[in-house]
This record gives C-alpha cells, sequence and structure tokens, in this order.
C-alpha cells in the first residue's frame, strides 16, 4: 500500500473514530460534556467557562473536518503537497479530539487537560505548515486554512477552561477575589497567544476570530449568568479585542482572507 492512500485511511479512519467522540459528547451514547466529570465543564462552573452558545463553533469545524476527509480523497490531492503536509496531523487532531470526550466521559479531568494540550500542539503545527504552502484556491482556503485554524483558535480557549475546571473540580480556590484576579491573569496570557499566534502565522485571521469568540462569549456569560464577575468580563473583552486587532495589524496580503 503506498504511503498516500495509507495517509486517506488514516484520516478517514480518523474521522470516523471522531464522528463516534461526538456521539458522545451531544450524549447520543453517552453523557453530554457538560454532565460529563461531575458538571465541571459546565457552562456556569469556572471563571473562565465560556457561555453555552460559543460550542455552536464545534458544529462549524465538524463540518470543515468532514470537508477535509472528502477533500483529501479528491483526485486532484492525492498527492498534493498540501494533503501531504496536514494528512497524518489532520488525523492525529480527530483522535485526540475523540480521546478527550472519552476520557472526560470517565471522570478524568485533569487527563482531560493533557489531551488537549496535545491537541493544541498538534494543530499548532498544523496551521504553521500551511502558512509555509499557500493554498491553490477557494476550496483550499476554506476547507483547509478555514477549518484548521478556527479549530487551533478555538481549542486554544478551550485549553484554559479546561484547566480552570480541573483546578475547580480539585477544590483549588483564592478566595473570591483571588479566584477573579487570576481569572484575569489568564485572560491576559490568551490575549498573548493571539498575538503569538498572530506573528507566527502571518495574521491569519480564521484562529483569531475563533479564539475572540471564545473570549467573547466567557465576556457574555461572566455579565449576565453566574458565577458574575464584571472584572473576568471586561477582561475577556479586551482580550478578544487584542487577539483580533493583532492579526488584523500582522496579516500578510499572502494569506487569504481565512486562513
Amino acid at each position: 500500500m503506498n504511503r498516500d492512500l495509507l495517509r486517506r485511511l488514516w484520516v478517514t479512519l480518523s474521522a470516523a473514530l471522531c464522528v463516534y467522540g461526538t456521539l458522545l459528547g451531544f450524549g447520543v451514547v453517552g453523557t453530554p460534556v457538560e454532565d460529563s466529570s461531575s458538571g465541571a465543564l459546565s457552562a456556569d462552573a469556572t471563571l473562565l467557562a465560556p457561555g453555552s452558545p460559543a460550542f455552536s463553533i464545534w458544529s462549524v469545524i465538524y463540518v470543515g473536518l468532514f470537508a477535509y476527509t472528502v477533500w483529501q480523497w479528491l483526485p486532484a490531492n492525492h498527492t498534493a503537497e498540501r494533503a501531504r503536509a496536514t494528512g497524518w496531523l489532520a488525523g492525529a487532531s480527530m483522535l485526540l479530539n475523540a480521546g478527550w470526550l472519552l476520557v472526560t466521559q470517565a471522570g478524568l479531568i485533569w487527563l482531560s487537560v493533557a489531551v488537549i494540550a496535545a491537541l493544541v500542539i498538534v494543530l499548532g503545527v498544523l496551521v504553521q505548515k500551511l502558512t509555509a504552502l499557500p493554498p491553490r484556491g477557494a476550496a483550499d482556503t476554506i476547507i483547509v486554512d478555514g477549518t484548521f485554524g478556527a479549530y487551533l483558535g478555538w481549542v486554544c480557549i478551550a485549553t484554559c477552561a479546561n484547566i480552570a475546571a480541573a483546578g475547580s473540580a480539585s477544590g483549588w480556590t483564592l478566595g473570591a477575589s483571588g479566584d477573579q484576579l487570576l481569572a484575569v491573569g489568564v485572560l491576559a496570557v490568551a490575549a498573548a497567544l493571539g498575538v503569538v499566534l498572530a506573528r507566527q502565522l502571518g495574521g491569519r485571521l480564521a484562529p483569531a476570530i475563533a479564539l475572540a469568540w471564545g473570549l467573547a462569549w466567557i465576556a457574555i456569560a461572566r455579565i449576565t449568568d453566574t458565577p458574575a464577575s464584571l472584572s473576568v468580563g471586561v477582561a475577556a473583552v479586551v482580550a478578544a479585542v487584542i487577539v483580533l486587532a493583532a492579526a488584523l495589524l500582522l496579516r500578510r496580503r499572502a494569506v487569504p482572507a481565512l486562513a
């Protein structure tokens, strides 16, 4: 079996397992994510939990991953440089996604932190590779750059929320004021990460938009829902603005609008 065919089969199998993990996450064949791990991952569990509507971005990402799976089977992409550069990493990202859902079902909250951290690294490497390989057209831009850029940006903020959830589930607290101050500090780190991504990836918009989306929903949740914190909400808004501004300022003409 040639390596290109093996890569396509790897992506397809990974996508199938990702679908199973998604069914678990939505509670079709398991416990919904927000109810798993004793509710540690619910939208009102911590100061860094995005509001429930934020998670609708997964629908966009999953559609993109399905489209990518089909895209890499098209004859024109069998040996395409971009398919070869991303296929193995794309499959790994889908498996890590499914693995994260499985470990949260088992209540292994700290293991889920390790899994999502690995997912961030895989996606970071994948999108970095895309930066060195310009898309060949609109399909490449939307299906490949758009999907994995949004995936990376969202998982970055999800990692912050995941760590906060694990700490809360472990009973860690600095008191009401201390917890808010720590949350503001984490949001500052998220904003700095957005700037780093903009610099490293040439101002790609998809990661910035997805990261800002998560930050915006943290702001909305803290201002309109519990646990309430105006300071955390304002910090999240500021962080979202910084992330978007950095991407726009550092954007390169060579990178398409959705990249």
